[in-house]
């Protein structure tokens, strides 16, 4: 492992643009062609989790070099095309990394390391079960985090941290993994010396940190997450009180570390620990009043209200949600205010306000169908056609109209992308309970039976609790098709502690 001297002592390289990249993708948007990265990886069998963000990283020159997994999508999608023509530089100018010598496979257990690199490093998304140690699971277990900064010096470090963690653990393992250059922070503080100031690489560890964190949850959920992401939002603030090199830099920080407060919080919302949540978001909102950084205070507005609506203060989740829309206004983000106008339906539904609630459904589908734009933040990928029609469908249920919250909910499970695992349990649980409200017990078990599939997956207190009110509601209809399998496979879930 390089010592901090040597790591200190690395120049920074600003990163140069992917035009090459960017001219591939036309006149889609990074979302639309992200989609057709991961069909074209379905089609060579491949597994990779590329999003909106991971297309704007490569053609930000932040990715100088894709992993192996990518490169085989991109060389298939784009055939007689080599790296060079897609804008990427060679592998073996990007430093921890080797070119692999044509036709050579990786070997097992090295995952095509390079002389001199970490078993894993060229490789790092087969993955390997550690229970027996035979080699690699079927591929749909592959888990693929997106590729480090290439010209990072922290992540020759902590990248090998990560890749052995994304073979070997889980989400929770991961987590703990993520921000070890952070965690150092932490120790530093623990030990009573000053931490050294921050610069680059720590805004740069920190924004991969709140990456890393969302992607986990949209597999995994909140559950095994929260207790081991609060360490490194300590750790960022132990950074914010060092001070940084540079003001660029410290405003990246303070930006990063209120983003890292909201998804913490957004785990402990996630998780039934509605006090931790909310101290979080008004940790983030300060932060961002404080900085003057108003797509953080909508951020962190957006986030209050839909706390305020699950702990039953509708009134407070309508004027968070009314707040959040007027800090988001200068942004110039329509997809944004789309969802905050679905966070102000979300609390007229818990005042019981039908026409509240119908005329802030209204606007946020119009202001849906405007599109996305370069203004819309990176946090909001979640936030498509599924998710739209995943909170109108809570939106309906909140107020009775069971049947009309049945129809959305199953149009936002059918829609939602594989990757939002965590997503599609969601939505399928909501439709189950509203299903067994609406008088149709036997879909409502076959829904509840799907959820049940995805919970060795996901680990979500909420969803768990929807499926414990669907339970209830069932108990009666037990003689009906499939309630019986369901009561009793959801009996036998384990107790949460």
């Amino acid at each position: 492992m390089a010592s901090s001297t040597a790591t200190a002592s690395q120049p920074e390289r600003p990163a140069r643009p992917n035009l090459a990249f960017r001219q591939l993708r036309g006149r889609r948007s990074p979302a639309e062609f992200a989609a057709l990265v991961r069909r074209a990886a379905r089609e060579i069998g491949e597994r990779v989790s590329c999003d909106a963000r991971y297309v704007g990283r490569v053609e930000a020159g932040e990715i100088r070099c894709p992993n192996y997994a990518y490169e085989r999508v991109f060389l298939h999608m784009f055939p007689g095309r080599t790296l060079a023509d897609l804008g990427f530089a060679p592998r073996s100018s990007v430093r921890g990394r080797a070119a692999r010598p044509a036709g050579e496979a990786p070997r097992p257990g090295t995952a095509g390391a390079a002389p001199g690199e970490s078993p894993g490093a060229g490789e790092p998304y087969d993955s390997y079960d550690t229970q027996d140690g035979h080699g690699p699971q079927e591929p749909h277990h592959r888990y693929e985090p997106h590729e480090p900064f290439a010209e990072d010096p922290l992540n020759h470090e902590e990248s090998d941290v990560l890749r052995r963690a994304f073979m070997t653990g889980g989400g929770a393992t991961v987590a703990a993994a993520t921000l070890a250059p952070l965690g150092l922070a932490t120790g530093a503080a623990a030990a009573g010396r000053t931490p050294r100031r921050a610069g680059t690489p720590e805004a740069v560890a920190l924004e991969e940190a709140v990456r890393r964190i969302r992607l986990l949850d949209d597999r995994h959920g909140a559950d095994g997450l929260y207790r081991r992401a609060a360490a490194p939002l300590r750790a960022a603030y132990a950074l914010l009180d060092a001070g940084a090199t540079r003001q660029t830099t410290a405003d990246r920080l303070h930006a990063g570390a209120g983003e890292l407060a909201i998804s913490v919080g957004w785990l402990a919302h996630d998780s039934g620990r509605f006090d931790d949540a909310r101290s979080h978001y008004a940790e983030a909102l300060a932060t961002a009043r404080m900085t003057g950084d108003p797509a953080l205070e909508a951020h962190a507005f957006c986030n209050t209200a839909f706390l305020a609506r699950d702990a039953g203060r509708p009134r407070e989740a309508v004027r968070a949600a009314q707040a959040a829309q007027r800090a988001a206004r200068p942004l110039g983000c329509d997809r944004l205010m789309s969802l905050l106008a679905l966070r102000e339906a979300g609390g007229w539904a818990g005042l019981a306000d039908r026409t509240g609630c119908a005329r802030a459904l209204a606007r946020a589908h119009a202001l849906f169908e405007r599109g996305r734009s370069d203004a819309d933040p990176e946090w909001m990928s979640f936030y498509g056609e599924a998710e739209l029609e995943g909170l109108e469908a809570q939106c309906w249920s909140t107020l009775g109209d069971w049947g009309r919250a049945s129809r959305h909910a199953r149009r936002a499970a059918h829609l939602q992308d594989p990757h939002f695992t965590r997503n599609i349990a969601l939505y399928t649980a909501e439709l189950a309970d509203d299903l067994a409200r609406a008088g149709r017990p036997d879909e409502a078990a076959e829904a509840g039976l799907r959820v049940l599939s995805l919970l060795d997956q996901v680990q979500s207190s909420r969803i768990q609790t929807m499926l414990a009110g669907t339970a209830r509601v069932l108990l009666p209809h037990r003689r009906a098709s499939g309630v019986s399998e369901f009561l009793d496979r959801h009996a036998s879930l384990p107790r949460r502690g």
